[in-house]
C-alpha cells in the first residue's frame, strides 16, 4: 500500500484586513464635523481677506464698504511709507520683539530647569508666586515700571520697553510641563555619565525641547510684537514701533481707514513668515505638550 504525502497550504499572515462600512450615523457625524471646521476656517480667513482687500482699495470702494469691487491701487501703502517713518519702526518693532522672546526664553529654560529637576525648601509657593504673577494685570504694575525706567534713564529707548519684559510666567509654566514630561532615567543617565546639572541642561534637555521652544518662541514673538500701551508710555518720540504708527491713522478728525489697512498688512507679514518657517514645530510642540 502506498501513501502520498500532501503539504498542506500554510496559513497566510498577511491577508488583507476586514474593511469595515461606515454606518450612515458615523458618516452624517463625519460631515457635520467637517462642515462645523470648514465655517470656522472661512471665519477666521476672512478677517485676513478683509484687511488685505482694504489696503490695496480705491478711496471711494472704502467709503461705500465694496472693498472688493475695482481695480487694486498702491496708494494706501504709498501714503503710509511717506506719512511715518514705516522702515525705521518696522525695525524698532522687529528688535525689541527679538530680544524679549531670547530674555524670556533663557529665564523660562533656568526657571522651569529648576522647578522641574531640582527639590529644595519653598518650592511650591515659590512656584505659586510665579502663576500668581502671571494673573496680574499689567495696569497694576505699569506705573511702578514706569518710575523705575524713568529712573533709569531708560525712557525714550527700546531698552526700556525690554527690560520689564524680561521675564514671562506663561513661558516658565509651559516649559516646566514639557520638562517634567523628560523621563527622569534620562537625566539620571546623564548624571551618572558624569555630566553636570549645566551639561545636562544643555545637551540633553534643551535638545529634547525644540518643539516647545519654538512653538513657546512663536507665541511670545507675537504678544511681543502686538505690544502697544507700554511702548507708548516709554518711547515718546516720531520713530517708535509699528503699532504706535498705526494708532497715528486714527484720529477725532476722521480714521484713514486704508492707511491702517495698509499698515496693518505690513505689519503682519513678519509674524506670518515666521510661523510659515516653524509651523511644523509649533503643531509637534502643541501635539507633545498633552503627551506624557
Amino acid at each position: 500500500m502506498a501513501f502520498t504525502l500532501v503539504a498542506q497550504p500554510e496559513p497566510t499572515t498577511d491577508a488583507a484586513p476586514v474593511r469595515q462600512r461606515t454606518s450612515p450615523l458615523q458618516l452624517g457625524r463625519m460631515s457635520l464635523a467637517h462642515f462645523v471646521m470648514a465655517v470656522v476656517a472661512i471665519a477666521s480667513v476672512f478677517p485676513i481677506v478683509w484687511l488685505f482687500a482694504t489696503a490695496v482699495a480705491p478711496a471711494a470702494a472704502i467709503l461705500t464698504g465694496d472693498v472688493f469691487s475695482g481695480s487694486p491701487t498702491l496708494d494706501n501703502l504709498r501714503y503710509v511709507s511717506e506719512a511715518i517713518p514705516l522702515a525705521q519702526m518696522m525695525v524698532n518693532s522687529f528688535l525689541m520683539s527679538v530680544a524679549i522672546t531670547a530674555a524670556q526664553l533663557i529665564v523660562a529654560v533656568f526657571a522651569s530647569y529648576g522647578f522641574a529637576v531640582f527639590e529644595f525648601p519653598g518650592k511650591k509657593a515659590l512656584y505659586l508666586l510665579f502663576i500668581g504673577s502671571w494673573l496680574v494685570p499689567f495696569q497694576v504694575t505699569m506705573i511702578p515700571n514706569y518710575v523705575l525706567i524713568a529712573q533709569m534713564g531708560m525712557l525714550n529707548s527700546i531698552l526700556g520697553i525690554i527690560v520689564p519684559n524680561l521675564c514671562s510666567a506663561f513661558a516658565v509654566i509651559m516649559l516646566r510641563q514639557h520638562m517634567r514630561g523628560i523621563p527622569r532615567e534620562l537625566l539620571e543617565a546623564s548624571t551618572i555619565d558624569g555630566r553636570s546639572s549645566w551639561g545636562t541642561l544643555w545637551l540633553v534637555v534643551v535638545p529634547n525641547l525644540k518643539a516647545a521652544l519654538s512653538s513657546l518662541a512663536v507665541i511670545l514673538f507675537i504678544s511681543a510684537w502686538n505690544e502697544y500701551l507700554w511702548p507708548v508710555l516709554v518711547m515718546q518720540q516720531e520713530t517708535s514701533v509699528i503699532q504706535v504708527g498705526i494708532r497715528s491713522f486714527l484720529s477725532a478728525e476722521g480714521n484713514n481707514w486704508g492707511a491702517v489697512m495698509a499698515a496693518s498688512g505690513i505689519a503682519c507679514l513678519p509674524v506670518f513668515l515666521l510661523y510659515v518657517l516653524l509651523q511644523r514645530q509649533v503643531v509637534d510642540g502643541f501635539v507633545r505638550s498633552g503627551l506624557k
